[in-house]
């Protein structure tokens, strides 16, 4: 889990920002400090994962704030204005969030974040055994939270999907291709044109169909049947 903190001098920006971190199972609020200046006292003697750093500040702004840290941890600008952006990637900050941000721009933010297990930047890939604990699907006007080891299959419909839990079932505006490329192929795999199970969740192969847990039974499709085969075949 991240370790992070707020520093935002608007109380209704630090509402917002604790509302969504409180809403991401990896992330943990640490502090919220009104000035960069007590922030710094604090990270001289704590660790932290990652900061949520506005631009326009008392005393000193982000920027100057970004200059004179010495050991930054992970950044990600929060501003009203879009005067810096450029200016601020000069200091490696992960994201700039221009205010007022949805939940799922401050999701695909933190989502850019370097972790322990997962050490990408620049360039570097990232591990396909690492899977995230949870993902955020919109359906209707929500964001659900969902545990990713307990979605059962995924079943693409028309313009949407299905995601399918073992008692629930959400839909997502997001295409089959977008979550194939978003879930780690060693656990989750597409097994048919509008079909992608999870491996685990899998008690037996009968003829042309996966039969998963509560004896769901999913097609599989003549184009991915030998990839599918080798992969359960070791």
């Amino acid at each position: 889990m991240m370790q992070c903190i707020i520093i935002e001098d608007q109380p209704p920006a630090q509402r917002v920002l604790k509302k969504y971190i409180s809403d991401i199972g990896n992330l943990q609020l640490k502090a919220t400090f009104a000035d960069a200046i007590l922030a710094m006292e604090y990270l001289k003697t704590e660790h932290i994962d990652l900061i949520f750093l506005d631009i326009h500040l008392p005393k000193i702004s982000g920027i100057e704030f970004l200059n004179v840290l010495k050991q930054k941890p992970s950044v990600i600008l929060t501003t009203a204005f879009s005067d810096y952006a450029l200016e601020s990637y000069e200091y490696g900050v992960v994201d700039y969030l221009l205010k007022p941000f949805s939940f799922k721009r401050f999701v695909q933010a933190v989502h850019k974040v370097p972790t322990k297990e997962n050490l990408l930047m620049d360039g570097t890939v990232q591990n396909d055994n690492v899977l995230p604990d949870v993902i955020f699907v919109k359906s209707g006007y929500e964001h659900v939270k969902i545990e990713v080891r307990n979605i059962s299959h995924i079943r693409s419909d028309a313009d949407y999907t299905e995601i399918h839990l073992i008692k629930h079932k959400y839909l997502s505006q997001e295409t089959l291709k977008y979550w194939q490329e978003h879930l780690n192929s060693l656990k989750f795999l597409r097994v048919h044109k509008s079909y992608i199970v999870n491996m685990s969740k899998i008690k037996k192969v009968i003829g042309n169909h996966v039969v998963l847990e509560r004896n769901v039974r999913v097609p599989i499709g003549r184009a991915y049947k030998e990839d599918f085969m080798k992969s359960i075949i070791k």
